[in-house]
């Protein structure tokens, strides 16, 4: 794993320390753009098979006009919880009737990782309504949209880079769709976050995160590496609710998860 991660960050570092490729602001400079993020893609070690999905995105419009029609999390935290889950112990039963679906699993998780089951569920409800919402937009056109993008190339750019190397390892299907800023699976990991977070949940020997293990697993050891504390509370205040904050920096989001969490059993 120590060697894995390693590796991984050599490409994440890479991509930013590579000739930068030419953003622009509107559809016309992207063909052009392509070619020359090829080029550094390619000096980040990123293989045939990338270079491939890459050669084939489109500039994804409807991605573009959700980048710029965002307009923050504003809500009170009643009004969160209304319009993003019904209501907190309406959400919490569903959850709780997916953990009894598959308790053991959620234990297994807890037991190596320290996140407990309401945590993962709370936020695979939030993020996809456990699964039935993952996106429909090509996942490698609308990282590469947003990294030539220049609102927020640099940002967006080590994640396109983990997006083709992705496809590189079949981690990802050169087709495969998520949401628009190329989030991906069950709880819509970016790329550089899932390529450098991800683990095998199933024990099928690869990283899949449309498959629900996979991707609860590797959202258990995101938290974990960025600081979860085993058997700690994680309600406002405490060390594991900062925690959250590497997940979604909006503040009602955390206190949701916190709240939901708390109420599946």
């Amino acid at each position: 794993m120590r060697r894995t991660l390693s590796a991984i960050a050599v490409l994440l570092a890479s991509a930013t320390t590579a000739a930068a490729a030419s953003c622009g602001n509107d559809a016309s400079g992207f063909e052009r753009w392509k070619g020359e993020f090829a080029q550094e893609a390619r000096a980040a070690g990123v293989g045939q098979r990338g270079l491939e999905a890459l050669a084939s995105a489109r500039y994804s419009q409807g991605t573009i006009n959700a980048d710029r029609n965002q307009k923050g999390v504003r809500y009170a935290l009643d009004d969160f919880i209304r319009i993003r889950l019904g209501s907190l112990d309406g959400f919490a039963a569903q959850a709780t009737q997916r953990l009894n679906q598959n308790r053991g699993f959620f234990q297994s998780l807890e037991a190596r990782y320290g996140v407990p089951a309401g945590v993962l569920l709370a936020i695979h409800g939030m993020e996809t309504g456990f699964g039935r919402t993952m996106g429909s937009t090509p996942v490698v056109s609308s990282i590469a949209t947003v990294a030539y993008d220049c609102r927020r190339s640099s940002f967006f750019t080590p994640h396109a880079i983990a997006a083709l190397a992705m496809v590189d390892r079949g981690m990802l299907s050169p087709s495969q769709v998520g949401a628009f800023h190329g989030e991906l699976g069950h709880t819509q990991f970016l790329p550089g976050n899932a390529l450098r977070y991800g683990v095998d949940g199933n024990g099928d020997g690869r990283v899949d995160f449309y498959n629900m293990a996979d991707a609860m697993a590797s959202t258990a050891n995101f938290l974990r590496q960025k600081g979860w504390r085993p058997g700690e509370s994680f309600q406002e205040g405490t060390r594991n609710f900062r925690v959250l904050n590497e997940w979604n920096a909006a503040t009602v989001y955390q206190q949701a998860i916190a709240l939901a969490g708390e109420r599946i059993r």
